[in-house]
C-alpha cells in the first residue's frame, strides 16, 4: 500500500512541477511582449514579471516538500 501512495505523490510532484513551467513560460512571454510593444515600460514591467516567477517558483518548491513529506 505504501508505493501506492509513493506513487501517487510523485505524479503529484510532477504536476505540481508543470504548471509553474507554464506559468513561467507564459509570465516572461507576456514581459516580452510588452516591452516590445513599449519598450520605456521595461523598467515597471521586470519587477511584476519577477515578482511573478518568484511566486510561480515558490509552487514548484512547495510542491517538492510536500512530496518528501508525505513519503
Amino acid at each position: 500500500m505504501g508505493s501506492v501512495t509513493g506513487s501517487i505523490s510523485l505524479v503529484g510532484y510532477g504536476l505540481a512541477a508543470i504548471g509553474p513551467a507554464i506559468a513561467v513560460g507564459l509570465i516572461f512571454a507576456a514581459y516580452i511582449n510588452g516591452v516590445a510593444r513599449q519598450p520605456e515600460s521595461a523598467n515597471m514591467l521586470r519587477p511584476i514579471a519577477i515578482l511573478g516567477f518568484a511566486l510561480a517558483e515558490a509552487l514548484a518548491i512547495f510542491g517538492l516538500v510536500l512530496f518528501f513529506i508525505n513519503n
